[in-house]
């Protein structure tokens, strides 16, 4: 019985992984360093700002900057708002899908590597924030995906007023990248990959791939979780 379906945002919700290594490089431009794109989507997309850069400066790709990791995040999400602001666009078929779960009264969660004034910026213009119960972002969590943590989070911030609680097996996650979907088996929820940022064949461990949330009807995802 499917009873709640979480999202992640980037990718999934909103186009916004372009503007995200646009964001990126402008930052990383004042090192002399640049992401390419093939890069981005092979190793650093679904991971937080802070692991990102983490994870140049463990790749030797950048220099440990004196002011610190948690200020390069600061400055890229400035740059990031100011782009989303005039560029962020929801992903077709988007809309059609939230609806067609809010009428069947299931509720909807986010768990994203994203921050929180990012998600609610893109949510807010788009006027879709009504329909999400819950939002976990980057700074709920102290292990970014693959780890289980966000959605395990997600999952009790959904319960905390139920008097009969979602169980992770009765949750379908909706994924673009492979540490979404590793961390949403981690925790016992069901998986569902759009090919929006990666091709199908690198999606495998879904239990389902899709081109776009227009190819899902409630049967569908009711069978997922029986």
């Amino acid at each position: 019985m499917l009873r709640a379906i979480v999202f992640d945002f980037d990718g999934v919700i909103t186009d916004s992984e372009v503007l995200h290594l646009r964001s990126f490089n402008r930052v990383l431009a004042q090192y002399g360093v640049e992401i390419s794109t093939k890069d981005y989507y092979k190793d650093y997309l679904g991971l937080s700002d802070l692991d990102c850069f983490k994870a140049l400066i463990n790749k030797k790709v950048l220099q440990k900057p004196a002011q610190g990791i948690e200020n390069l995040a600061k400055e890229k999400n400035q740059v990031f708002e100011k782009l989303a602001k005039t560029e962020g666009r929801i992903i077709e078929g988007v809309r059609d899908f939230l609806q067609m779960l809010s009428q069947n009264n299931i509720p909807m969660a986010i768990c994203s590597g994203a921050l929180l004034a990012e998600i609610e910026l893109v949510l807010e213009q788009a006027r879709l924030r009504p329909f999400f119960e819950v939002i976990v972002s980057a700074e709920f969590v102290k292990k970014g995906k693959p780890s289980p943590e966000g959605f395990l989070l997600t999952l009790r911030k959904l319960n905390r007023n139920r008097q009969n609680p979602i169980p992770p097996n009765q949750c379908i996650v909706i994924e673009d990248s492979h540490w979404g979907l590793e961390a949403a088996k981690a925790a016992g929820m069901h998986t569902i990959a759009v090919t929006n940022s990666y091709d199908a064949d690198q999606l495998a461990m879904a239990e389902k791939i899709v081109t776009g949330l227009g190819d899902l009807s409630m049967d569908i995802l009711q069978k997922l979780c029986s």
